[in-house]
C-alpha cells in the first residue's frame, strides 16, 4: 500500500530503447497512485484500505479514469499522488454497473508543481502483435513499467470471485506481462502514447494480464464532458444511458455452436458476412430470474439479430441496449436447431444497481444488485445483507444473506423491512427468517436482538448524491426507536424481557444452523468451535415454538424484602431429596448422567447451574478482548425475589461491555443478563438476572447453589465435577483433588489482555476436558470451586477457583457494599471494592530461596507456618502506575506484611482487607522483604479497585481508545508523557486502516498537544476539522516512540463516546465530532 517517495521522478532513458523513451517520458506524469479507502461493506466490496492506479484523461475538466472496482459502487474516500508527490482528495463521479472502468474529479489548479498532459484513448489502436508497456503502481511501487505484446483481443471476460464483482458481456484484451496487485487502472498505452485499453485483473498461475476495451469507456468519458460543460463546469447527478435484459451472454466458437444446434444456413450467413470475419456466435450463458428475458430466454439459446441487425459481437449488443432503454426490441434467436423471434423490453441497468444502504447495528443492508443477483441467480432487490454487523452477527446471520421475514412479516423490499425495525423497542427479540445463495432451497429462521445498549448509532439511511461524490445519512426510523421498552410505572424505567418459554425438555433454543466462534484479527472471523466452553449449537426450528411473557417488575421493596436479600445466600435453596445410598446412578464411560434417578450431588446443584452465552459487540472489543462470542457454564449464587447472581469466569465474561443471555437447567427458559462486578484480580465475573423474569415456575424451581468456603479444600479430597451439556441435562464426574493450591500465571504476549495472576487454583486428577466449564461440590451437592476456563494466546484450560473469592463479594453486594452504587433490576445497591496490592507475584521453593541467601531462620519461619507450601513470594514486577511500583523492586522476596509471615496469595489478600475494615488506615501495608541479600522494612502503598473494569472509551478515526486496562499495566510500563490513551482496535475502511494507525499502542500527543488521558483527548480531538491532517505521537509496548499524521474523515467515521452510566445501568454512545449527516 505504501510506495518509495526517493523513486526516481522519470525512468532512465538507458532503460529503454530509443522509440519508447520520449512515449514513457510523456505519459509517466499523467499516471497517478490511488489511496483509496473502501468506508463501508457494500454490494461486492468490503470496508478495506489499498492502493491502486488511475490516469488523467481530461486535463481541462479534471477526470482520471480508472476501474470499477477502484471507484467502488460503495463510500469510499479517495486520494490521488502525482510523480510529483502533489497530493489531492478525488470525487468518484461514475462507476460503471456492470464493465470494470469508472472515473475520478480533481481540482486540476491543485497540481501546481508538475508539467502533465493527458493521456488520449485509442479503442482502435488495439491489435494482435502490439507491442504495449503497461504504466502503473505495480505491486505498491510508485512508478512501474511493464513490457507486453497483445495476444487476444476476444477473451471471454475473467472470472474472479463466484460472490464478488465479476464484468461481463465484454470481450477483454490478454497479454502476457503479469501486472500484480497495485496495477489495477494502469493505462496499456501504445509507442504513440495512446491509451489502447484498460489494465483490469491478472492470472499469477499463467502471468496473464487482462485489459477492458476502451470503447465504452469513450461513450461514457464523453456524456461526462458534455454533462459538465452544460452545467456551467459543475458535477452533478450524471445520468449516463445503460440498457440490459439482465442476461449474461458468452462468446463461443462455431465449433460448438453447431453442438447447440445451430443450423448450416445460419452459420454461413454468419460466416459470409461483410465486415465481421466472425468465427462464433453469442450464446446466452445465464438468465436472472424476475428480469426481462426471464422465462423467454434460455441458457444455449444463440443470439443471430437484434431488431434485424446481424449481432455477433458484444460491442453491438451492448450499444443497441444503451441506445434502447424502456424500450422493446427483438431479437432473433436458435434454439436447438429453432428460429425463434422474442421480444423484449430494455431495462435501465441504473434501477436495478442500488444507491442506498441501511445501517443498523453495524449492520449493512441494502436492495440485492445486479452483479450479485446475477452471481447468486436470485431476483434483484430482494433485502441483502453486505455485512451483518452485530445484531444479525449476534443471531449468526452470514454475509450474503436474503432476508425474507422479520417479525413474521415478508420482507421483500429494504422499506418493508424498516417498517417492522421502527416499531420494535431496543431490547427486543423477534424471529427471522433469511436463506443463503449457496441453500437457497432451505430457509434458516433465527431470534434476532435489538440492541439494548446503545452500542451503535441509530439506524441510518445512507444516499449516493453524486454531485458531492458522498453518501448523506439521513435518520431511517423515529426517535422512538431509541427507548427501552418497558413496563414500570416506577421512575426507574427497566427494559421489557420478552423471554421465549419451550415446552418440554430442557433445551436451549436460540440458534438454529452452525455456530461459530469469533476471534479479532484485522476484522472479525469466525472459527468453529467444539462443544463445551465458547461455542454454540444448532437445534432445530421446532425449538421455537414460544410464547413471550412479560415480567412483573416491582417498583418497590418492602422491608421483609429487604430482610431476605440481607440473608446469606447460601441459606437460600435448600431441597430435600433421597439419601445418596439409595439413589440410583447412570454411569456412561465415567460420566454420571442426570437422569430421574439421578446422584444426590448433581441433583442439588443442577438447579443452579445455568448456560451463558455472551456476544461482545465488535465496537467495544475493549481490554485487549479478542472474541466476540462465548459461551460457558455459570453457577447461580445468590436468587431471591429481587435480584439473581451467576457466578462465571473471565474468560467468558471478561467485560463488562457485553450482551449475556442466560439460559437455566431447572427450567426451559431464556433471559437477558447484566454484567454486576467483574473481579479487577481473580477470573470470576458476576452477572445479575430479574428472577421475575422467570415467571411463577421458574422462579420456584430455580435455585441458589449453596456456598461452602470453609473448610478449605485439601489434597485428596473427593468432590463432583457438575457441569451441562448442550442440551441443558447435567453432567458429572467424581474427581479428586490432587492440587488445591495451585499458584497460577497466566502470561500474555503479543495482544494484552486478562490474565490470572495472583491466585491459587484447584486442580484435579480427572475432568471432561479443557472446555467443560461448571462447579466442584461435594457429595451433599455444597459448591466449593467454580470449575472455570482460563486463557492463553494460543490455548485454553480449565481449573478450580476457591468459592471463598465468589462467596466474599456476592455477601458485600446482598449487603450493600462500601463502593459507588449501581442500579440492578430497578435497585440502586452499593457495590463493594477492592483493596489490591498492584504487583505480580510467583512463587519460589523454600529451597530455591536458600540459594538466593535467604537466612534460615526465615525458611525455618515460613516452613513452620506452612508446610504445605514450602515457598516464599516474589516480585515478577509491579504494575505500571500502581502506588507500588517505585518501592518494591523485581526479585524481592516477600517475607512478612504487618510483622506476620506470609506464604502465599491469600495471606495478601486478607492483609489488604485487613487495611480496608481499619477506618483511619493510609492505605499502606508494612512490608518486610529480602532484596539483594538483606532484610528490608517498606511501606507500601495498596490501590483500591471496583468491579466495573473499562467503562469509557472513545472512537477516533476508526481506532477505540481507552485508559491502559490492567492487562497494559502489569507489563510495568507507560509512557512518561502522562501515560496516554491506549488504543486498543481499529477498523477496516477507516482512516485508522488508511494510514496504518494500529493498535497496541499509546496515543501521547495530537498535533503537539498531550493527551493524558481521556478528558484530554477528547478536549483535542473535537476542535480538529473535518479533513484536517493530523499529527499523532505514538508510543508502542517497547516504548519506542513515533510520530504519523492521518486525515480525518468525520462524514463516514465521527468521533464518538461510548461510556457506562451505573444511574440506568446503560452503555452510552455520545458524539463528540461529527459533520451534518443530512449535508455533505
Amino acid at each position: 500500500m505504501g510506495f518509495q517517495n526517493d523513486m526516481p521522478f522519470l525512468p532512465e532513458k538507458e532503460a529503454f530503447a530509443d522509440d519508447w523513451a520520449e512515449t514513457v517520458n510523456k505519459v509517466v506524469p499523467a499516471v497517478v497512485v490511488l489511496q483509496t479507502t473502501t468506508c463501508r461493506a457494500f454490494d461486492t466490496e468490503l470496508p478495506s484500505s489499498g492502493s491502486a492506479t488511475g490516469f488523467v484523461v481530461d486535463k481541462q475538466r479534471g477526470i482520471i479514469l480508472t476501474n470499477r472496482h477502484v471507484v467502488n459502487p460503495g463510500p469510499v474516500n479517495a486520494q490521488a499522488i502525482f510523480v510529483s508527490n502533489e497530493e489531492t482528495p478525488l470525487r468518484p463521479i461514475y462507476r460503471d454497473p456492470v464493465h470494470d472502468f469508472g472515473f475520478f474529479s480533481y481540482d486540476p489548479g491543485a497540481i501546481q508543481f508538475l508539467n502533465y498532459e493527458e493521456i488520449p484513448l485509442a479503442p482502435e489502436a488495439a491489435s494482435v502483435g502490439l507491442e504495449i508497456r503497461v504504466i502503473g503502481n505495480d505491486s505498491s511501487e510508485k512508478v512501474s513499467i511493464l513490457p507486453g505484446i497483445l495476444a487476444r483481443l476476444d477473451r471471454n471476460a475473467p472470472t474472479y470471485e463466484k460472490d464478488g464483482y465479476n464484468d461481463f458481456n465484454t470481450f477483454y484484451l490478454q497479454a502476457a506481462s503479469g501486472t500484480k496487485p497495485g496495477s489495477s487502472g494502469s493505462p496499456v498505452i501504445d509507442k504513440q502514447g495512446r491509451a489502447v485499453a484498460l489494465n483490469a485483473g491478472s492470472s499469477s498461475s499463467s502471468s496473464s494480464a487482462f485489459y477492458l476495451p476502451l470503447e465504452r469507456v469513450v461513450r461514457a468519458l464523453r456524456l461526462l464532458q458534455k454533462c459538465k460543460d452544460a452545467r456551467a463546469n459543475k458535477w452533478e447527478t450524471i445520468s449516463i444511458p445503460r440498457g440490459t435484459l439482465q442476461v449474461t451472454f458468452r462468446h463461443k466458437g462455431f465449433d460448438e455452436t453447431r453442438r447447440l444446434g445451430l443450423r448450416s444456413e445460419t452459420e454461413q450467413m454468419v460466416r459470409h458476412a461483410p465486415l465481421l470475419g466472425e468465427t462464433g456466435m453469442l450464446v446466452v450463458d445465464s438468465v436472472v430470474p424476475g428480469g426481462p428475458a426471464y422465462g423467454q430466454l434460455e441458457p444455449g439459446d444463440m443470439l443471430v439479430s437484434v431488431d434485424g441487425e446481424l449481432t455477433t459481437r458484444f460491442l453491438k449488443l451492448e450499444t443497441l441496449l444503451d441506445d434502447n432503454v424502456d424500450q422493446k426490441i427483438g431479437l432473433q434467436i436458435e434454439r436447438g436447431g429453432i428460429s425463434l423471434t422474442i421480444n423484449l423490453t430494455v431495462q435501465d441497468l441504473h434501477t436495478i444497481t442500488p444507491n442506498h444502504f441501511l445501517e443498523v447495528s453495524g449492520a449493512v443492508i441494502h436492495p440485492l444488485s445486479y452483479q450479485q443477483a446475477r452471481n447468486f441467480s436470485i431476483q434483484c432487490g430482494l433485502v441483502y445483507v453486505a455485512e451483518p454487523g452485530y445484531m444479525l452477527q449476534r443471531s449468526e446471520v452470514p454475509c450474503h444473506a436474503i432476508i425474507k421475514k422479520f417479525s413474521g412479516v415478508e420482507i421483500s423490499q429494504l422499506e418493508e423491512l424498516i417498517s417492522v425495525l421502527s416499531k420494535l423497542s431496543r431490547g427486543a427479540r423477534v424471529p427471522l427468517e433469511y436463506i443463503r445463495h449457496n441453500d437457497r432451497h432451505r430457509a434458516k429462521s433465527v431470534i434476532v436482538y435489538i440492541d439494548r445498549h446503545e452500542w451503535y448509532d441509530a439506524p441510518k439511511i445512507y444516499t449516493r448524491d453524486d454531485s458531492s461524490g458522498l453518501w448523506i445519512a439521513r435518520p431511517a426510523i423515529q426517535p422512538k426507536f431509541l427507548q427501552l421498552s418497558s413496563c414500570s410505572s416506577d421512575a426507574e424505567q427497566r427494559p421489557k424481557i420478552q423471554s421465549f418459554s419451550l415446552s418440554g425438555e430442557s433445551t436451549l433454543a436460540k440458534h438454529m444452523h452452525q455456530s461459530k466462534k469469533q476471534e479479532l484479527t484485522n476484522g472479525v472471523v469466525k472459527i468453529k468451535d467444539s462443544n463445551g466452553h465458547i461455542s454454540k449449537e444448532a437445534h432445530s426450528g421446532e425449538e421455537y415454538d414460544a410464547k413471550t411473557k412479560e415480567c412483573q417488575e416491582q417498583g418497590h421493596i418492602s422491608s421483609k424484602e429487604i430482610v431476605a436479600a440481607n440473608c446469606s445466600s447460601r441459606e437460600i435453596g435448600e431441597i430435600k431429596l433421597k439419601d445418596p445410598s439409595t439413589t440410583e446412578k447412570t454411569v456412561l464411560n465415567g460420566i454420571e448422567t442426570a437422569t430421574s434417578t439421578a446422584s444426590f450431588a448433581e441433583s442439588l446443584i443442577e438447579p443452579a447451574l445455568v448456560t451463558l452465552e455472551v456476544d461482545v459487540p465488535p465496537s467495544c472489543l475493549l481490554d485487549g478482548v479478542k472474541s466476540v462470542a462465548s459461551s460457558g457454564t455459570g453457577v447461580i449464587v445468590h436468587h431471591s425475589q429481587c435480584m439473581g447472581l451467576v457466578a462465571i469466569d473471565k474468560n467468558t465474561v471478561e467485560i463488562s461491555a457485553c450482551d449475556v443471555m442466560l439460559s437455566f437447567a431447572a427450567f426451559p427458559i431464556q433471559i437477558p443478563g447484566e454484567v454486576v462486578f467483574v473481579h479487577p484480580v481473580y477470573n470470576f465475573a458476576l452477572v445479575g438476572y430479574d428472577p421475575s423474569a422467570l415467571g411463577a415456575d421458574g422462579a420456584s424451581m430455580v435455585h441458589a447453589a449453596e456456598l461452602l468456603p470453609e473448610p478449605a479444600l485439601c489434597r485428596g479430597d473427593r468432590v463432583y465435577l457438575v457441569g451441562l451439556s448442550k442440551n441443558l441435562r447435567a453432567q458429572s464426574r467424581k474427581s479428586t483433588i490432587t492440587n488445591p493450591c495451585l499458584a497460577l500465571y497466566v502470561h500474555q504476549v503479543d495482544r494484552p489482555r486478562y490474565g490470572a495472576t495472583n491466585m491459587e487454583v484447584i486442580e484435579l486428577d480427572s475432568g471432561f476436558g479443557s472446555e467443560f466449564t461448571g462447579v466442584l461440590c461435594d457429595e451433599r451437592g455444597k459448591a466449593r470451586a467454580l470449575w472455570g476456563s482460563f486463557s492463553n494466546q494460543d490455548y485454553q484450560f480449565v481449573r478450580g477457583i476457591p468459592i471463598y473469592m465468589i462467596s466474599q463479594i456476592v455477601d458485600s453486594i446482598i449487603c450493600g457494599g462500601n463502593g459507588p452504587s449501581l442500579l440492578i433490576n430497578g435497585v440502586k445497591r452499593g457495590m463493594p471494592l477492592i483493596r489490591t496490592l498492584e504487583v505480580s507475584l510467583c512463587p519460589m521453593l523454600l529451597s530455591e530461596a536458600r540459594n538466593f541467601g535467604l537466612s534460615n531462620d526465615w525458611i525455618q519461619a515460613l516452613d513452620e507456618k506452612d508446610p504445605v507450601r514450602r515457598q516464599v513470594l516474589c516480585v515478577e514486577g509491579s504494575y505500571a502506575g500502581s502506588k507500588a511500583e517505585n518501592v518494591l523492586k523485581q526479585s524481592d522476596m516477600l517475607l512478612a506484611v504487618n510483622n506476620e509471615s506470609i506464604t502465599c496469595f491469600r495471606d495478601i489478600e486478607n492483609a489488604c482487607q485487613a487495611l480496608e475494615e481499619c477506618g483511619d488506615s493510609d492505605g499502606k501495608l508494612k512490608i518486610t522483604v529480602f532484596r539483594q541479600g538483606r532484610e528490608v522494612d517498606l511501606l507500601v502503598g495498596t490501590d483500591v479497585r471496583d468491579g466495573n473494569g473499562t467503562t469509557r472509551a472513545i472512537s477516533w478515526c476508526g481506532c477505540l481508545v481507552q485508559d491502559s486496562h490492567p492487562a497494559v499495566r502489569t507489563l510495568g510500563f507507560l509512557p512518561d508523557e502522562g501515560y496516554g490513551v491506549f488504543v486498543t482496535k481499529w477498523s477496516l475502511g477507516s482512516p485508522a486502516d488508511r494510514y496504518c494507525l494500529r493498535a497496541c499502542k499509546w496515543i501521547v500527543q495530537v498535533n503537539g498537544k498531550p493527551t493524558s488521558d481521556l478528558d484530554a483527548f477528547a478536549n483535542v480531538v473535537k476542535e480538529l476539522g473535518p479533513d484536517e491532517c493530523v499529527r499523532v505521537k505514538t508510543v508502542d509496548l517497547d516504548g519506542k516512540p513515533q510520530v504519523q499524521t492521518l486525515k480525518q474523515d468525520l462524514h463516514y467515521w465521527p468521533t464518538w463516546e461510548l461510556r457506562f452510566d451505573p444511574d440506568t445501568a446503560m452503555w452510552r454512545k455520545n458524539t463528540i465530532n461529527a459533520l451534518d449527516c443530512s449535508s455533505g
